[in-house]
């Protein structure tokens, strides 16, 4: 018992160390592990926000962006944003991309040479802008927009740390349920964009961090370290691309997509004693990415239900087994 009360204290220790983690690479930006409702053992998703997420996919990403591996019908499952099937069908009909489908002699385009589409459905996938790669790198200098059914699940944040400091990262994640390392990047990703920070070199021609407006100071996206005495090398913002401070090599095709006061949230009505949701960057972050994480892992709620189910049963059957087993053993002599 005294050895189980160790460990046990042991990873409470690592569960409230420090709430942030090093992007891979030395000296890398760090993610801010985020307070998110779906986070932890009992996680579970805020319908309210998912709903604002939709709001804000629709009038900001799907402009380049599709999520195609959800129908507009999953807006209406349980664990979802809480809509009604009668919204889903709604939200289908007003979508600002139609449904690219041949009529009924099979013609794909008109005498015009325009496609032919029609409205969305409940169950039709939710598409992006784009009929085909070509024409999506087309459209942004050759950077071709990911779709965002499973990009919070296909990103994460990586450690830099030594192999021997492993095992307490396991441990803490372990401790405390932690998966959201995609949508903590999303986050910081969406929070990143800011001015190239400016660089002035010292003596021995390393580049130090430096206010704008330095006499003699450069912009750099990033800065290679030189070697062998060689002065450090500053990496210019390319041409077409963006500063993030979160992305890897800060250069990004990607513009900002999010500004403050760019989406309009519905207001509370007098006498709710609600307060009205902040219309910043970080707001719009925040339930963006919870949306991405819910169409990321619709299942979410019930897999975890699910799965402190299974523990319980794990843990009933342990103690039945374990007095199954004195009882049976306790009759044979030593």
């Amino acid at each position: 018992m005294k050895r189980i009360s160790v460990i046990a204290v042991a990873m409470l220790a690592l569960a409230g160390a420090a709430g942030s983690v090093q992007a891979a690479g030395s000296g890398g930006p760090e993610f801010v592990r985020q307070p998110w409702t779906f986070a932890g053992f009992r996680g579970y998703f805020d319908n309210a926000q998912l709903q604002r997420g939709f709001q804000v996919y629709k009038e900001v990403c799907a402009a380049c962006h599709s999520l195609k591996r959800m129908s507009f019908r999953n807006l209406a499952e349980a664990g979802g944003p809480g809509y009604s099937e009668d919204q889903a069908k709604a939200a289908a009909a007003e979508w600002l991309h139609q449904i690219p489908e041949p009529n009924d002699k099979g013609d794909i385009a008109d005498r015009k040479g325009n496609i032919i589409t029609r409205a969305a459905k409940a169950s039709d996938p939710i598409l992006g802008p784009y009929l085909n790669e070509a024409q999506a790198r087309g459209a942004n200098n050759g950077a071709l927009p990911p779709d965002l059914s499973v990009i919070v699940k296909g990103r994460g944040v990586e450690v830099d740390r030594p192999f021997y400091r492993v095992p307490d990262g396991m441990l803490r994640d372990i401790a405390t349920g932690y998966q959201e390392g995609g949508a903590d990047y999303s986050y910081a990703l969406l929070t990143g964009f800011k001015p190239v920070p400016m660089y002035v070199a010292n003596a021995a021609g390393a580049l130090i961090p430096a206010p704008a407006g330095t006499a003699g100071a450069r912009a750099c996206a990033s800065v290679d370290q030189g070697t062998d005495g060689k002065p450090d090398v500053c990496n210019a913002l390319q041409k077409g691309m963006n500063y993030n401070s979160h992305f890897s090599g800060h250069q990004i095709a990607m513009a900002a997509p999010l500004s403050n006061g760019v989406v309009k949230y519905a207001k509370p009505k007098q006498g709710d004693g609600l307060i009205p949701v902040p219309e910043t960057i970080d707001q719009y972050a925040r339930d963006v990415t919870a949306f991405l994480a819910w169409a990321s892992d619709p299942k979410l709620e019930e897999r975890k239900r699910m799965g402190l189910m299974v523990m319980l049963y794990l843990l009933v059957t342990t103690v039945l087994l374990y007095f199954a087993k004195q009882r049976i053993w306790s009759k044979i002599p030593h």
